[in-house]
């Protein structure tokens, strides 16, 4: 039998809405049927399955981790304007990055991208590529953001992410794998005339600065997306950029 949904566990839900509540409690919210479909299926720990009775009856799951509330509450704990009938608090994954192991693989690096939206679509494109490993700057925004988490479509699950110090990571990503890292850059050459190598390291900036000096110092290979007319915006949207690089570096290697 369900256990009904208290206001202690209610302020806790709240809570984890905040970056500091969700390292305190080692959680993070997921909204929606799909999301949580994608968490069991990746074998993710779900510690709370809160929702409405019959919401709560399509998931199976142990039913001491499920818990009953009203639409009302719902409205509450949602951080989007259309609440979802079901969410999930699910604990945050312990994950540790060993470079050794992107040396036979194609690796995006993020240098503090700050919109949730962007970031989570980015992680989406990353899944769609086949590209398994993210390493962010520590300034770039919380992968358990509840709008990253949304945006990612539940890619998240499939895709690792980490936080390091970026230029260091870098230099010492070079040294172990002996493999380049790309970048985007006004100054870069065409990426549309590169032979680009099927491992290696793809780093995407900041929305509005681009990528920084310390970061662009550990940048073995410059590239430019060129406009097709003069008459163009003044520049793409990142997750467009990432776009664009990931399926240059993947085309022609299917089949």
């Amino acid at each position: 039998m369900n256990q009904q949904l208290s206001k202690a566990k209610v302020s806790i839900l709240n809570s984890l809405s905040i970056k500091k509540y969700r390292e305190e409690h080692g959680m993070f919210l997921v909204e929606g049927f799909k999301i949580i479909e994608e968490v069991i299926k990746a074998g993710m720990r779900i510690k709370m399955l809160v929702g409405l009775p019959e919401s709560l009856e399509r998931i199976n799951l142990d039913s001491d981790l499920k818990f009953e509330t009203d639409q009302r509450t719902m409205e509450k704990l949602s951080n989007f304007n259309t609440a979802s009938s079901i969410l999930a608090a699910v604990e945050i994954p312990q994950r540790q990055l060993h470079i050794e192991d992107l040396s036979d693989s194609l690796t995006m690096a993020i240098d503090t991208v700050q919109d949730p939206g962007n970031f989570g679509t980015i992680i989406r494109i990353c899944d769609w590529f086949g590209i398994q490993n993210i390493v962010c700057s520590k300034g770039s925004t919380d992968l358990y953001n509840p709008k990253v988490v949304q945006a990612t479509m539940g890619a998240f699950t499939r895709v690792n992410i980490f936080y390091e110090d970026l230029p260091l990571f870098l230099s010492n990503y070079r040294k172990i794998t002996g493999l380049d890292c790309f970048g985007t850059f006004l100054d870069g050459d065409n990426i549309y005339a590169q032979t680009l190598p099927k491992n290696g390291l793809i780093v995407m900036g900041n929305e509005g600065n681009g990528i920084s000096r310390e970061v662009e110092a550990e940048i073995t290979r410059k590239l430019f997306i060129p406009p097709f007319h003069d008459n163009h915006v003044e520049s793409l949207n990142i997750s467009m950029a990432a776009a664009i690089v990931c399926n240059e570096f993947r085309r022609g290697r299917m089949g």
